[in-house]
């Protein structure tokens, strides 16, 4: 079925097996924020809720999705960080699409999520929801996986991929690559004709990815780990290019809280910021402990991932294999398949609004043709925090980050 969001015309799912890429309780969801996001300032739920909770005593309530993206707030949670930090904490709380942490976070029900990056331009500007991102939770850590007959990006066309949310670096980066090699964005019904230099964009939950790839009800997808690993591993599909080898050491998921908390509870933010970054410093140096800890069989059992998966991802460097069959373009570049470093640079938020200004992205996006880049990288990030954690951690170099705090952006399709 069809119907209207900000004047546009979305397909929605009546039923379970549909795979247009949004659920009817996702777009509920979706359509409720967007509707409360035309009224400024805001008032949620969760801002009554909040203000119960006085100081240190708020405790820190986690949504994530199970995927890598997650680590650092796993970790801190895991490794009791959060209580080092004199923090009370809840068990951490598992969602299964971005619509629904995003959702949880706007009312309450949680303080402290990652998010997509560029999905927190959507949050703040398009929804008018006052948050900040405080850290970056990762690098890198996504790529594309394409069915087994699938060798090149050309032989996209005229077939349907799968992202997981429209404001993605995924779909950011994968849009450059049709781009690239001439193929169009399209958004088709089930059952309509797609043409050669089309490719047939839905939006999948990334639980949902390799199951859809096996039944051949899309070409390939684009995601975070260990769903790439996953279906390399099972034989279902193959990378066909890493994230991090298309933008260098990008940001994919981030640190997003509340203004709320920033302003009326900034020792509880600093706090927070403080664990998850010594979260990402524990984590670069133990991988294969780090993958323990967040597998199927760990204590917390966090993700439903197998052990196996999670090690290929966080603890295997050796990228030659890869090298050989050409998947990776810029071997110069010596990255990590995924990598824990906290600083959110001003510079990738300028290029992200660029970015996505010139993306296919379905909803109201007038508010993106009006956001200023260098205003976005002042106002959207709130970077006291991590600068504070990042200093008591050991500075710039326990990341393997140069001194200053800038970097110039390598973007090379």
């Amino acid at each position: 079925m069809s119907t209207l969001l900000n004047n546009k015309k979305i397909h929605i799912c009546a039923s379970s097996d549909c795979d247009c890429g949004m659920s009817r309780r996702d777009f509920l969801q979706m359509s409720a924020m967007a509707t409360a996001g035309a009224a400024a300032p805001l008032l949620f739920a969760g801002d009554a809720q909040a203000q119960n909770f006085k100081g240190d005593d708020q405790p820190v309530k986690i949504g994530y999705l199970p995927i890598t993206d997650a680590t650092p707030l796993l970790v801190a949670h895991g490794r009791k960080l959060f209580e080092e930090q004199g923090l009370k904490t809840e068990k951490p709380r598992l969602f299964r699409s971005w619509a629904q942490i995003i959702e949880a976070f706007v009312s309450g029900q949680v303080n402290v999520i990652h998010l997509l990056s560029p999905a927190t331009l959507w949050v703040r500007y398009g929804s008018k929801f006052p948050a900040k991102v405080v850290a970056w939770n990762h690098v890198n850590g996504s790529a594309l996986t394409v069915a087994n007959d699938v060798n090149s990006i050309a032989d996209l066309g005229g077939r349907t991929f799968a992202i997981p949310f429209w404001y993605s670096i995924h779909n950011i980066l994968l849009q450059q690559l049709l781009r690239k090699n001439n193929l169009t964005v399209v958004t088709r019904a089930r059952g309509e004709a797609i043409k050669p230099n089309e490719v047939n964009l839905v939006v999948l939950a990334p639980s949902e990815m390799v199951s859809a790839l096996a039944t051949k009800s899309i070409a390939g997808f684009i995601v975070a780990e260990p769903f790439n690993a996953t279906a390399e591993m099972t034989g279902i599909g193959k990378i066909l290019r890493f994230s991090g080898d298309v933008w260098k050491n990008h940001a994919c998921c981030v640190t997003f809280l509340a203004e709320r908390d920033l302003n009326d509870k900034p020792e509880w933010s600093q706090r927070v910021t403080n664990a998850i970054v010594n979260a990402q410093l524990w984590t670069r140096s133990n991988q294969v402990d780090t993958a323990k800890l967040m597998s199927s069989t760990g204590e917390q059992r966090y993700t439903p991932h197998p052990l196996q998966a999670l090690t290929k991802v966080l603890a295997v460097s050796d990228f030659a294999s890869y090298e050989k069959r050409g998947v990776i373009a810029h071997p110069n570049w010596n990255q990590r398949r995924i990598d824990f470093q906290p600083y959110p640079y001003p510079s990738y938020t300028e290029a992200l609004v660029k970015a996505i200004s010139e993306t296919h992205v379905e909803g109201d996006t007038r508010f993106l043709q009006q956001l200023d880049p260098k205003f976005a990288a002042k106002d959207l990030v709130d970077d006291r925090f991590v600068r504070k954690a990042i200093t008591a951690a050991g500075g710039p170099a326990a990341f393997g980050l140069p001194a200053g705090y800038t970097r110039t952006e390598t973007i090379a399709v």
